[in-house]
């Protein structure tokens, strides 16, 4: 029995360790300016009156914040967020942007476009949707359809009257009211799936199209019909970008693809989305992140007849359980997001699942790729098999809470990858984790009506003191740690997003933090010592007939550009422009990499497809620092941006 206590004990890093490994780090938490005399006062939501005796579940999401270059300066240090406090749109600085960079922070105006209370804003994604080199936001929310607030070309400084605000779904109101689609949006990725130079849209849903916010609504709302394979989701649409127009009142167009995915695989209750090109051909890969049910990773095999995804499902071994194998989880999926792991120049995946100990202890996955190479990947997703092996536990992942948003950045710009992980449901003074518990032994059948979950109001709580997460290795190829309470980092407030940038250009990755119910905030990196890094801004050209002024970076961005470096020892490292993934926090466009104390060239290979929509791959030697390269027939270095 003592023999297999020390087999079975989880594997820590010890505190005196982990005290030592904060050492290297150091963030200050500054306050986030908000517009003049705004109200946060709110601290639940009106809902559905089938959904009233569970009306702090259903408020439980919504926060949601973006750091991107809103102004064009070259710098992204500028927020987007959305206050479930609130239920408004913030657009401000970060604390860190220089006094010429700050602007009076302002509330987004959806105009005359139909609004009205049974919607709330839950996400904003900038992004640049028509093409014209300035930064759009796309707003998603419970209630409606998506706005684009598409910037216009004779705006010079930000404020409200810089953006157009235009229905990503057509419509039309005779009357002022509402009339479309009732979405309840929480999942938004944004990439060139088809390959053709511009950025196309997923939009996921978690609840059905219903009245969900509707303190009056009709009873039309339902629950997952199971707490382990729902599949009575929102569902997912696919918008191909179609056409658009620049100017001070530019026009946006987008289509819907219809079974793009998989029907099967398309009515999840979907919590988090985020791509990335896994086999090299420019066309990325997608993991959709479902709450109540399996993930699922899909192969991207669009070509000139239109998008298409197919399914690939990892394989299982007598030793690994169900859930642990990619495509059949039971899991509740929460965020996801790509990078490089294990340092061996391809993505692997980090999925947040529910991991409350004495609750619902289920695991983060960390999906570390086992293919020797994109050809390999390749042919593996070609033939329906997803070859990665679930490692969190070995890597120290597997446990921290009721996780949500989840983020890979190089701190200390050393060559390996940190760990900020969102955590927390709902914040009260009485424990509800038995009720929740009987619930998950309730037969299937019963779950979607409302009235048989389990009483969630205000001053109930679930997982409502889990603090947000920050994990780090203790040296390279090592276990990570949770040091959030060695780095201050550990406040008891439920936290959604996460979004990272270098704000400062200083080569310091910075990064905040979305709270529900909290105020978000923010995270300067301010670390003792940090290595040489290797800062890329990545660009198409504007598109044909773009107006020039206004707020304009050096071109468009290069949506799921990917760039694998190598240094002369031999170390390599892969990263892409995340046109904007994850849960509800939406990081920079920047495509960084740390080189530790490595000062010399690196050699650095570029993946992209042109405005055409041609193949491109370009190796360039690159000094560290940064670098604003155009991506066209060749990759070319370009200033003033």
């Amino acid at each position: 029995m003592t023999s297999l206590f020390f087999l079975a004990r989880l594997p820590e890093v010890s505190a005196a360790t982990q005290r030592e490994m904060a050492e290297r780090y150091e963030f200050t938490e500054m306050e986030i300016a908000m517009p003049p005399g705004y109200q946060a006062d709110q601290t639940v939501r009106e809902v559905n009156p089938a959904f009233h005796h569970i009306r702090s579940w259903i408020s439980s999401v919504g926060a949601s914040v973006a750091l991107n270059d809103l102004q064009g300066t070259g710098n992204p240090d500028d927020l987007c967020i959305v206050d479930p406090r609130s239920d408004e749109i913030v657009v401000t600085y970060a604390p860190t942007a220089p006094e010429e960079g700050r602007f009076t922070p302002f509330l987004l105006d959806q105009g005359e476009l139909p609004m009205d209370d049974s919607m709330a804003p839950m996400g904003c994604t900038p992004g640049d949707f028509n093409g014209d080199g300035r930064m759009d936001l796309l707003t998603t929310y419970w209630g409606r359809t998506p706005v684009v607030f598409v910037a216009r070309s004779d705006a010079e400084e930000l404020s409200n009257d810089a953006y157009r605000p235009v229905e990503l779904i057509p419509q039309e109101s005779f009357d002022g009211g509402y009339h479309g689609a009732r979405w309840n949006t929480n999942a938004v990725n944004v990439a060139d799936y088809d390959g053709d130079g511009h950025p196309d849209i997923l939009i996921a849903n978690y609840f059905p199209d219903s009245d969900v916010l509707d303190s009056d609504g009709v009873d039309n709302v339902e629950m997952n019909n199971s707490l382990s394979n729902a599949k009575n989701g929102g569902g997912a649409h696919l918008l191909r970008f179609h056409d658009a127009t620049s100017g001070p009142d530019p026009t946006l167009e987008y289509v819907e693809v219809p079974g793009a995915i998989p029907q099967e695989d398309a009515t999840g209750w979907t919590l988090a989305i985020s791509s990335a090109d896994l086999t090299g051909d420019g066309l990325p890969e997608m993991y959709i992140a479902n709450d109540f049910g399996k993930d699922h990773l899909l192969h991207n095999v669009s070509d000139a007849d239109g998008i298409r995804f197919e399914t690939a499902l990892g394989e299982r071994s007598w030793s690994d359980p169900k859930s642990f194998v990619l495509g059949y989880s039971s899991f509740k999926g929460m965020g996801i997001d790509f990078g490089d792991l294990d340092n061996n120049g391809s993505f692997d995946m980090m999925v947040s699942n529910i991991t409350s100990a004495w609750g619902l202890e289920e695991s983060n996955f960390a999906f570390v790729n086992q293919a020797d190479s994109e050809a390999e990947m390749a042919d593996s997703l070609a033939g329906g098999t997803a070859p990665f092996t679930q490692d969190a536990y070995d890597l120290g992942l597997a446990f921290t809470g009721w996780g949500w948003d989840v983020k890979m950045g190089d701190f200390l710009n050393s060559g390996n990858l940190e760990i900020v992980q969102t955590e927390g449901f709902v914040k009260g003074e009485i424990n509800r984790w038995p009720w929740l518990q009987e619930m998950a032994m309730t037969n299937d059948n019963l779950f979607t009506d409302p009235a048989m979950w389990p009483k969630m109001q205000p001053g109930d709580d679930l997982a409502g003191g889990d603090p947000m997460a920050f994990y780090a290795r203790e040296s390279e190829g090592e276990r990570f740690a949770n040091l959030n309470g060695e780095l201050g980092l550990d406040e008891a407030i439920p936290s959604r997003g996460v979004a990272m940038a270098d704000t400062r250009g200083n080569g310091a990755l910075d990064f905040a933090v979305a709270r529900q119910w909290g105020a978000p905030v923010f995270f300067a990196n301010n670390a003792p010592e940090l290595g040489n890094v290797l800062d890329l801004d990545l660009y198409r050209p504007h598109a044909e007939g773009a107006a020039d002024g206004g707020m304009r970076l050096a071109g468009q961005p290069a949506y799921e550009a990917t760039v694998r470096i190598e240094t002369p020892d031999g170390h390599t490292q892969v990263n892409r422009l995340d046109g904007g993934g994850g849960h509800s926090g939406k990081r920079s466009f920047e495509v960084r990499f740390g080189l530790g104390e490595y000062d010399g060239p690196v050699s650095a290979q570029l993946r992209w497809r042109d405005v055409s929509g041609e193949y491109r791959e370009e190796t360039l030697e690159l000094t560290p620092g940064s670098h604003s390269l155009l991506l066209h027939e060749t990759a070319e270095e370009v200033t003033g941006s």
